[in-house]
């Protein structure tokens, strides 16, 4: 079993806030990855994602050579490179569903700046770039990065990234990257979702395991809680898979509330996302988001308790995506 990496909590729930709505979800540990041999595949209009695995990294000239992107006034890290994973063969029926969709399309972009206490800690960035092809599907390509800013570096760098590949007509996750660097903590995880076999598929093909049928990332679980009908006193259902483990999660709808963040005034319903889990990988503390009350429930705050005090995340710029458009 590999080990569990921990850091002191002040500065380990702040990390964990940068990455927002879906890294709170997961508790306040990860499970270290391993090194292997990477390349990055182009992505340009809408490809077939080239997967594979090499000893090489492909030439650099003409590359930006710095580890951040500066983009509007968010730092955001460079695209990093992908883990192979061998996808297995269809064994059973395509999977058939449509979940409508009015909340969320490509070119959507999320900018927040999150906060503890009085502290400004970093910038975060959630955004849908493109619309891509995976195992001949089309997927929306989302992507969640942060980044601590240069006071909170000097205690704790944070510059972290995580994609997730999600079926642009079913909604459910065919692909999870995670790529951490938090402090001198540093983790790439790959993460295949056959959906019709009901496996998920770590780095490479080395482990497998069973999943509920439309499991989704924990990334992907907030893109599609967004396209549910959220009801005062009601709660949402979402099959969830990380870290090798399934988690039922639940999101309760708890009122509606009119609130001011930086980038303007907003109607908003309020949710609580419940991880139902034990041990380890039990919830700590609480976190409630605020999303748009109307079609595209757009988060624009998130606030989270915690032992030590309280961390805040709020949307200071957005763009909003193409709806329909795949």
């Amino acid at each position: 079993m590999k080990p569990k990496v921990l850091y002191p909590l002040s500065f380990k729930v702040i990390s964990f806030s940068i990455f927002l709505f879906s890294s709170l979800l997961l508790g306040y540990e990860w499970t270290r990855g391993s090194d292997v041999s990477q390349v990055t595949p182009p992505l340009a209009g809408i490809p077939d994602l080239k997967i594979h695995l090499d000893n090489k990294t492909p030439s650099d000239s003409g590359k930006v050579t710095s580890d951040t992107l500066t983009e509007g006034n968010i730092e955001i890290p460079l695209e990093p490179p992908k883990i192979e994973i061998k996808i297995p063969p269809l064994e059973k029926e395509e999977l058939k569903r449509v979940v409508a969709n009015q909340a969320f399309g490509v070119g959507e972009r999320l900018e927040f700046s999150v906060g503890y206490g009085m502290i400004k800690a970093g910038t975060a960035v959630m955004e849908i770039p493109e619309i891509v092809r995976f195992n001949g599907k089309k997927c929306y390509h989302i992507i969640s990065a942060a980044l601590s800013n240069k006071f909170f570096s000097v205690f704790f760098k944070v510059n972290d990234r995580v994609e997730s590949f999600m079926d642009v007509h079913e909604l459910y996750s065919l692909r999870f990257d995670k790529h951490l660097r938090e402090g001198k903590f540093k983790a790439d995880i790959s993460m295949l979702f056959d959906q019709e076999n009901h496996l998920a598929i770590y780095n490479n093909s080395k482990d497998t395991f069973s999943v509920p049928v439309y499991v989704q990332d924990v990334l992907s679980a907030f893109y599609f809680i967004r396209t549910q009908d959220l009801k005062v006193g009601q709660s949402i259902f979402v099959d969830n898979h990380a870290d090798k483990k399934n988690y039922p999660l639940e999101v309760k709808v708890l009122r509606k509330e009119r609130i001011k963040v930086p980038a303007g005034t907003f109607n908003c319903v309020v949710v609580e996302p419940i991880l139902k889990a034990s041990g380890i990988f039990q919830q700590k503390g609480s976190l409630t988001v605020w999303l748009t009350d109307d079609q595209i429930k757009m988060p624009v705050l998130m606030k989270s308790k915690v032992f030590i005090g309280s961390i805040s995340t709020e949307l200071t710029n957005y763009k909003l995506g193409e709806v329909g458009k795949y």
